[in-house]
């Protein structure tokens, strides 16, 4: 499996799939955060590219709401809209 896929399974399953479970209509991902758990290594572009496509949104099927900071950094954060 490529690191981007494996990075959008386990952002689907830690977070949006819980979030959609709780009845959540909206989630914030910190990409310092995710990289950190995921135990992953010099690896920031690599988060912030998997989260940034449309292949994330369709997946996970969420929309984005907005993104800030870097493009590839650890401070880049996202809100998805959560799809019932």
């Amino acid at each position: 499996m490529k690191l981007a896929d494996e990075i959008r399974k386990y952002v689907i399953t830690q977070y949006i799939s819980p979030a959609r479970d709780q009845g959540k209509v909206t989630v914030i991902l910190r990409a310092g955060n995710i990289h950190k758990e995921m135990g992953l290594v010099n690896r920031m572009p690599s988060v912030c590219e998997a989260l940034d496509t449309e292949k994330f949104r369709a997946k996970a099927c969420v929309q984005l709401r907005w993104r800030s900071g870097p493009d590839r950094g650890s401070n880049a954060e996202w809100e998805f809209l959560i799809n019932r």
